[in-house]
């Protein structure tokens, strides 16, 4: 009974059906190189909010921030 925890940040509005797209491919992997049974294979994706997810000593709405400031015209 597989169990994969796939981590993403809730940036950039991720759509159902790149969640389903990451599901199936989770599952499907694990039916190709391990020979598991996709019916108990289970795909859970987590959305962290940046404010809770750390890089680098800070947090990533802080980076994210800061490479946009960079970025600006000006």
């Amino acid at each position: 009974m597989p169990y994969v925890n796939i981590r993403i940040t809730r940036e950039g509005g991720v759509t159902a059906a790149q969640k389903l797209q990451l599901i199936e491919g989770a599952t499907d992997l694990l039916v190709r190189v391990l020979n598991k049974n996709p019916a108990t294979t289970f795909v859970i994706i987590d959305e962290v909010d940046t404010d809770n997810w750390g890089v680098a000593r800070e947090n990533v709405t802080t980076l994210r921030q800061r490479e946009a400031a960079a970025k600006a015209p000006g």
